[in-house]
């Protein structure tokens, strides 16, 4: 398949410098991400009714509209070094460096290249701006990058932000924002809130010792083994299916549709990977604070997320029905409460701990069928499909897209090749899955 190649590449400032929120400081939940990558997903749509050159002038304009409400975007990230206790902390500089815009070309690819095949091919990992970049990096980059990439009868439109600055709602938030914006809005129907929310008493900027950014360890130029991914796609029949089937395992009716179908996948690969039978193995969920911090208003803007775990041994996930691990899920998400997440958050400073990306044994749940995706119309209506691109794409990470059907789901699995070739061949998991 062809690569991509570069057409132009500008910046993007925000259209009325007179706006600014000035200097974010930075809490708990946004620190920890330092380490890891940028937030990427795009979206694919068909031939717009704009010519290209009109196409891309718009969407440079209406991006330059956009960040007068979210000024923060075209700023970067500041650090002030402390020598009198060798720590360092981190900040926000709504400065306007800008974002950085980039026209591309996919010569000869068409969308049904990208969306018609299970597996995600390589090309969209290149229709991303500020692919590699960690996000302490956006001292020095661009802390929004946006990539239109032509197609032979579409555009792919890809987003990537600094995960310190915003987790998916707001990447979300974000995105519907500026295609209300692209298509004749002029007041926002939410607009955002940047302040930082601190526990009462809590000192900053937050000093981090700079033995915590292990920052010579990110930059090793190790080679990663190789993994792929593919997009599995569960009907809104299927989902509600296992569901019900999870909730009669255990006699309950408390698991929710998205727990059930984690489930689902979680025993899935395990039954496809060469693990011992008695050797636990984790699953890594990402929990949102949102609705348990009565704090936090309505369209806050950054993270608000925190992760937990829970641990199973392969041979209980494969011997047992859906619903024992759906119902462990649901009571390991239970204990994270508004009080425990808050005492996270009261307790980091003293002791920092930072999210990473490894190869390993657990997988490892990010972003949410939740977030409106296929909503964001720019002008010349809904996309066809949602991608995401390289960053943070470790074998076991699992991410959750809305499908294009109210109530379906898309899972697409990052694993090694031969793990995603035996699941392909469970006819118990893929009996599930609609084509």
């Amino acid at each position: 398949m062809a690569a991509v190649r570069s057409i132009s590449t500008s910046t993007v400032h925000v259209a009325d410098s007179k706006e600014s929120c000035g200097r974010i400081e930075l809490n708990p939940w946004d620190l920890r991400l330092l380490q890891i990558g940028y937030i990427q997903k795009g979206f694919v749509f068909g031939t717009p009714v704009q010519d290209r050159d009109t196409l891309i002038h718009h969407l440079r304009t209406s991006l330059s509209d956009a960040l007068v409400h979210f000024p923060l975007l075209a700023g970067r990230l500041a650090t002030t070094r402390h020598e009198d206790d060798d720590t360092v902390s981190f900040f926000i500089d709504c400065n306007d460096a800008g974002a950085v815009f980039v026209h591309a070309t996919a010569d000869g690819v068409t969308v049904s290249d990208v969306v018609e095949t299970g597996y995600v091919p390589s090309v969209v990992h290149s229709c991303f701006a500020l692919n590699g970049i960690r996000n302490y990096e956006g001292v020095d980059n661009p802390l929004l990058g946006i990539q239109v990439t032509d197609l032979v009868d579409g555009i792919f439109l890809g987003c990537s932000m600094n995960h310190v600055v915003a987790d998916g709602t707001s990447f979300w938030h974000f995105l519907n924002s500026w295609s209300e914006i692209s298509r004749g809005s002029i007041n926002l129907s939410k607009p955002p809130v940047f302040r930082r929310w601190f526990p009462d008493g809590m000192d900053t900027p937050i000093r981090i010792p700079r033995t915590c950014l292990d920052v010579e360890r990110c930059n090793e130029d190790v080679v990663q083994p190789s993994t792929r991914e593919r997009i599995f796609h569960f009907s809104k029949k299927t989902v509600a299916k296992l569901k019900a089937k999870a909730n009669a395992d255990i006699g309950t009716d408390k698991v929710s549709s998205l727990q059930a179908l984690l489930s689902h996948v979680w025993r899935s690969v395990i039954r496809n990977r060469s693990l011992d039978p008695n050797e636990e193995t984790k699953y890594r969920i990402v929990v949102g604070a949102r609705q348990r911090f009565p704090e936090l208003p309505d369209n806050y803007f950054g993270n608000a997320i925190l992760g937990t775990s829970l641990t199973m041994k392969p041979k209980e996930l494969t011997e047992q029905g859906i619903g024992n691990p759906a119902w462990r899920m649901n009571r390991t998400i239970a204990t994270m409460t508004g009080e425990s997440l808050k005492n996270s958050l009261e307790y980091w400073p003293a002791s920092p701990n930072m999210a990473t990306m490894s190869h390993g044994e657990a997988l490892l749940t990010s972003s949410s069928p939740r977030f409106d995706m296929y909503g964001n119309d720019f002008g010349w209506g809904k996309p066809m499909a949602i991608r995401g691109g390289s960053s943070n794409k470790v074998d076991g990470m699992l991410t959750l897209f809305c499908g294009a059907e109210e109530g379906s789901i898309d899972v697409e699995m990052c694993l090694f090749p031969e793990t995603l070739e035996a699941i392909a061949s469970d006819e118990e998991f893929m009996d599930t899955v609609t084509n």
